[in-house]
């Protein structure tokens, strides 16, 4: 059963430059099969670069703790050196009309 997801992730580094390319390349291998769209928004302060990326769309998790153990699986070693907080959502779709009690 598919559930509604909602992952903010926000990444940080020193200024290299091409950031937001970089983090759109760790998506499209990290979330590839997947029905989740991503947006990201680059910011550079003063000599660091930050992409706060919102990752939203249906997915086959069923919660929180399930997407972080598919992250621990798959995600790679840049990922997580450049990964400063995130925040995640997890929504599953519940069968029956929850409005006619």
């Amino acid at each position: 059963m598919m559930s509604e997801t909602f992952l903010d992730f926000c990444f940080i580094r020193e200024e290299k430059g091409n950031f937001r390319n970089e983090i759109e390349q760790l998506f499209l291998s990290l979330f590839k099969g997947t029905k989740l769209h991503w947006y990201l928004d680059e910011k550079k302060l003063e000599e660091a670069e930050v992409v706060v990326a919102e990752v939203k769309g249906m997915s086959r998790w069923q919660s929180e703790a399930e997407v972080i153990q598919y992250l621990e699986e798959h995600a790679t070693e840049t990922f997580w050196k450049l990964l400063q907080g995130y925040q995640m959502y997890v929504y599953p779709v519940q069968k029956g009309c929850h409005s006619c009690d």
